[in-house]
């Protein structure tokens, strides 16, 4: 994922609201989300080229997304897959407080990645390229290719947007949809320095990416109520649009 803004505990209704893009390039082999053949709990979709994925839940109410952490003069091609991060939470059953104590131990041999995992009892952020593991609090949050709700354009007004649906009298997927589908960049002088050229920053700046070889190519919104009712939406754009919508209820 490449921007991820989440409502947690902060709805009458809804422990979880998150609404995610998956930036990419087009050329990599994906499939859309699904029961998993190999794990029939797990929800996502799965990049095939890794076999990890990039956002989740399960049936037994688990849930995590990550997003890469921009800084390509760190990069290190014989780094782990950051996608199996995200596969193995949701394949496995260690409480998130301890996945993340191994995640930490063990987060040099990724490349910077920001990852976020939860159940129906906690909710945890880490980021290799910080240093503490944080259980957050009820609120609103936006992440990036940066740290948590660092203030990047897209993500502040992501969150605006978000606080926006949350006081609708029903939150819709559509509402969540429209702030993932923005597309204006943000003024240059707003602009991060993540060490790209100028132009990739303007490309990377809205929460919805177009170019010739890379992009959105989908966008995810996971609703949690407190009463164990999930709702996941998948929008995917590439090779062509197609919305697949999975319910179910949290069975522990």
């Amino acid at each position: 994922m490449c921007l991820i803004t989440f409502a947690y505990e902060a709805h009458p209704r809804y422990r979880l609201v998150m609404a995610a893009n998956r930036d990419e390039f087009y050329k990599r082999p994906t499939e859309q989300a699904h029961f998993w053949g190999d794990h029939p709990g797990v929800l996502a979709g799965r990049d095939l080229e890794k076999m990890g994925t990039w956002m989740g839940v399960t049936k037994s109410g688990r849930f995590a997304a990550i997003t890469n952490y921009r800084h390509p003069s760190a990069e290190n091609k014989d780094a782990k897959s950051r996608g199996a991060l995200v596969g193995d939470y949701l394949c496995g059953s260690e409480p998130p407080a301890e996945y993340m104590q191994m995640v930490q131990k063990n987060g040099r041999q990724y490349n910077g990645f920001n990852l976020i995992i939860g159940d129906m009892e906690s909710i945890f952020y880490f980021s290799n390229c910080s240093s503490a593991v944080q259980r957050l609090g009820s609120g609103i949050y936006g992440l990036s290719n940066a740290l948590l709700d660092t203030p990047w354009p897209k993500v502040e007004k992501s969150k605006r947007r978000l606080s926006d649906c949350l006081e609708q009298e029903e939150v819709t997927s559509d509402c969540l949809f429209d702030l993932l589908a923005d597309t204006d960049q943000a003024r240059d002088s707003a602009l991060p320095d993540t060490g790209v050229s100028l132009e990739f920053e303007r490309m990377l700046s809205p929460a919805f990416i177009e170019s010739s070889n890379y992009g959105t190519r989908a966008s995810t919104i996971l609703m949690i109520g407190h009463n164990g009712e999930v709702f996941f939406k998948e929008r995917s754009f590439f090779p062509k649009r197609a919305d697949l919508v999975f319910r179910f209820q949290i069975s522990p």
